[in-house]
């Protein structure tokens, strides 16, 4: 009787958490792992343990592309993943980019360095009752490929960055995918505010820990640098 609750536990604890891991691309959804990089917690569907780990910038179960394709869109296209398990938790949606170097490619290169790039940010709607998070709920997230960055092999990062129990350092769970692309057409405009994974957050940042429930918060900073434009 004890090992099924325990069993029925963790069970419990696995739907309650989730995974990014299908590309969207144009409008359709590909196989899960075919152009995104496996995560370590493709079957705990677990969050990231720490902001400052290596393990927050795509959150891979080993070095390298897993296996994974690269993907051509063109700038401005729709891009995005599944969530699989949906996004249970309130938290704070995020995408970013970082274009492979010279001599690397969007499937051999790791992502490190002073890279990537903001590209969406979605936080809460906040109200005297409460917040609410757009993402909550939601079976797939999307953004869009900057219009005006070069063509070019990239990697498109999502976090989803989970508040419910925010409230000490160490309490928010980071949800993050990379997947690979190739983008054609685009622009000559260079990104700026480029950060590293890890070195861009502190788990004390204030859109990181966080009491999202009491006092009801008047305001909402995202970690991490502003949304690059065109």
């Amino acid at each position: 009787m004890q090992l099924l609750v325990g069993l029925l536990a963790l069970a419990s604890v696995s739907q309650a958490h989730y995974t990014f891991p299908a590309l969207i691309a144009g409008g359709k959804t590909t196989g899960d792992w075919e152009y995104v990089r496996k995560t370590a917690n493709f079957q705990s569907n677990g969050p990231v343990q720490s902001v400052t780990s290596d393990q927050i910038r795509c959150y891979q179960l080993s070095a390298g592309n897993e296996g994974a394709k690269t993907m051509t869109v063109a700038a401005g296209q729709s891009v995005g993943f599944t969530a699989a398990g949906t996004v249970y938790h309130p938290g704070l949606l995020q995408f970013y980019m970082a274009k492979a170097p010279a001599g690397q490619t969007a499937s051999s290169w790791d992502g490190s360095g002073a890279v990537w790039f903001k590209i969406a940010s979605e936080g809460p709607n906040i109200s005297p009752s409460g917040l609410s998070w757009p993402s909550m709920g939601a079976s797939q997230v999307t953004t869009k490929v900057p219009s005006c960055i070069p063509a070019g092999d990239y990697l498109l990062r999502v976090e989803h960055i989970a508040l419910h129990s925010a409230g000490s350092a160490g309490g928010a769970q980071p949800y993050v995918s990379c997947a690979q692309l190739t983008v054609t057409g685009g622009g000559s405009k260079t990104p700026t505010d480029l950060v590293a994974f890890p070195g861009a957050y502190k788990a004390t940042d204030p859109g990181i820990m966080i009491n999202i429930y009491y006092p009801v918060p008047t305001s909402y900073t995202p970690p991490g640098p502003p949304v690059f434009t065109c």
